[in-house]
């Protein structure tokens, strides 16, 4: 068993590097003695889960890797095991319940809950829209680094406007997602669908990286944007983002 959890810590440090490194660095990161590692990496290499890089001494995950990937996006692992948190999320609440994730600037959404008689609710499954304007979509967002939020909305053309709320440029979009991460939860009124309002929570993996965002959804009428935050239904939603973040191998978000 020890053995195989450094295998694991060596295929999780060669996923989180930007490209192929070395067998030393590899030690270094770990804590691991070089021959221990080189014996691991060599087994690795043999199983397909690593490829060796002779010419630049440097190791990079291999076509095992990529097929355990394929595997797992296949078998649709998140929104089963999202599925039976959100349906305890309504329960608790008697509000509709999302699971999106972050494409590009969009946010998507991958699974929809809804309580008995609830009413139509325009954003469903398979869904896009403007990841600055959806709460679920700000929930991922601010828990990225600053410049790649930058990278993302470049200009004012990267910032869709659909009912006159929601922030229209990039300083706007960065002071709004430093208050909803200190805070722990985003909140959106108005700002993709006049009459509704809601609240996310990222979910986060082992590495406290956002991987997706639980969002609950009501009617809210107000004529201007009221300043409501909704404390208590966020910390429903917030305590759906911790089970699911747990279920995925992740850790409860640290405000």
């Amino acid at each position: 068993m020890p053995a195989l959890r450094r295998g694991l810590a060596v295929l999780r440090l060669l996923a989180g590097k930007a490209g192929p490194v070395a067998a030393a660095t590899v030690a270094r990161d770990l804590g691991l003695p070089r021959s221990t590692t080189y014996h691991l990496l060599s087994e690795l290499v043999d199983a397909g889960f690593v490829t060796h890089l002779p010419e630049e001494r440097r190791y990079a995950l291999g076509l095992g890797a990529f097929e355990l990937g394929s595997a797992y996006l296949r078998h649709d692992p998140l929104e089963r095991l999202a599925r039976p948190v959100l349906a305890r999320l309504i329960a608790r609440t008697g509000h509709t319940a999302h699971l999106g994730v972050l494409h590009g600037r969009e946010a998507l959404y991958l699974l929809r809950e809804q309580p008995p008689h609830a009413g139509t609710v325009v954003t469903d499954v398979g869904v896009r829209l403007p990841a600055h304007l959806p709460a679920s979509g700000r929930a991922i967002l601010a828990r990225l680094p600053v410049p790649q939020v930058r990278a993302l909305f470049p200009n004012r053309a990267a910032f869709v406007d659909r009912t006159g709320r929601g922030p229209r440029h990039l300083p706007a979009l960065r002071t709004l997602l430093a208050e909803e991460r200190r805070r722990g939860w985003a909140v959106e009124d108005g700002f993709v669908t006049p009459g509704f309002a809601s609240v996310a929570a990222p979910v986060l993996d082992h590495a406290d990286h956002p991987i997706a965002a639980i969002s609950t959804t009501f009617r809210h009428e107000c004529a201007e944007q009221c300043g409501e935050l909704w404390p208590e239904l966020a910390a429903e939603t917030i305590r759906a983002a911790a089970e699911l973040s747990g279920r995925v191998g992740g850790r409860p978000m640290i405000k």
